[in-house]
């Protein structure tokens, strides 16, 4: 049986077009990807990024929760050195009492921004140990008393959601912490590829069912990969060729929306091998079934976490569709 399939959103702004219409899109497939099968869809906290608009997660997910029924939502993830930890238990806990046990918290140690953004973001350290610490304090706040464990601080409103908390990385000191903790873990594999075998080994090594913070009795693998699924191979590669300009703009400095897709020649030279996006499946349907078994053959990961970038939104939303339709 396919495992799961689940989506990763970073509401992309195309040109031509505004934050608005990008969260319009954004909450539009989720209705679709909650149609289709999906397991999760994730929205993931970037700033001062001008071609994304998945800033606040919190406000995101609700918008998708209100709209969709079956599909897990939730972040991946909240930075949490951009947050303090009770506001973030308060955040996700009122989430929880709104729209149920669909609620997901995935929490990463990176600002996911430049740093002076990140010095005016910042509000609690992401120090391995202060990160371990911050995730023990949500999990009290998540739980019956709603009480942090290192302060007598109560959170009524996380009291008894027990919001499920991931960890996300892409080294071997994520994938540790995540184990450490007995956490499932989600790599970002989708654009740090460089340690992603020997992240998921430490992970699997280090896993510890019977930590204080343990959720899990076994590790539980999450990978990112993109993706970019069309009637012709050469279509997907050349709708592949946004993202790609996406990356080679983050290569020289440019700040530019989402840019149409263009043939793959006109690339600058290396670009459509750009070593951040070698994780992916492009092509058609089977193309990109055959691929997805072969990452997964080489991860065993349990579940995948896709991203699909593309300049109409309807575009992404077909490849959501075909890609849902060769793997259910």
């Amino acid at each position: 049986m396919a495992i799961p399939l689940s989506i990763l959103d970073l509401v992309s702004i195309s040109e031509g077009c505004t934050a608005r219409d990008a969260i319009h899109a954004s909450i539009n497939s989720a209705k679709l990807a909650d149609q289709w099968g999906y397991n999760r869809l994730w929205f993931a906290e970037h700033h001062n990024t001008p071609n994304l608009a998945a800033s606040s997660t919190a406000l995101l997910i609700s918008q998708a929760a209100e709209h969709t029924e079956t599909i897990r939502v939730g972040s991946g993830g909240v930075m949490l050195p951009n947050h303090a930890p009770l506001m973030v238990a308060e955040q996700y806990g009122t989430l929880a009492n709104m729209h149920g046990d669909r609620i997901e918290l995935g929490l990463g140690r990176a600002p996911g921004t430049d740093m002076m953004t990140a010095q005016a973001l910042s509000r609690s350290s992401a120090e391995p140990q202060a990160f371990a610490q911050s995730i023990y304090d949500l999990q009290g706040w998540f739980g019956d008393k709603g009480t942090a464990y290192s302060m007598p601080i109560v959170s009524a409103v996380s009291a008894g959601t027990n919001v499920p908390i991931w960890v996300l990385g892409s080294t071997v000191n994520g994938a540790s912490i995540a184990g450490q903790l007995g956490l499932p873990f989600s790599v970002a594999s989708h654009f740090a590829p460089d340690q992603l075998d020997q992240a998921i080994e430490v992970y699997r090594d280090s896993f510890n069912p019977k930590a204080p913070t343990a959720q899990l009795e076994q590790p539980y693998v999450m990978a990112g990969i993109n993706i970019m699924v069309a009637e012709t191979d050469e279509q997907a590669h050349r709708e592949f060729t946004v993202v790609e300009q996406m990356f080679q703009d983050i290569q020289v400095g440019q700040r530019r929306l989402l840019q149409p897709p263009v043939d793959p020649e006109q690339l600058s030279a290396g670009s459509s091998q750009h070593s951040m996006l070698r994780i992916k499946a492009v092509g058609t349907p089977q193309t990109v079934h055959t691929q997805l078994d072969e990452f997964v053959e080489r991860t065993g990961a349990d579940e995948l976490i896709t991203v699909t970038y593309a300049y109409d939104p309807a575009v992404r939303d077909r490849s959501y569709e075909l890609l849902a339709e060769t793997w259910f």
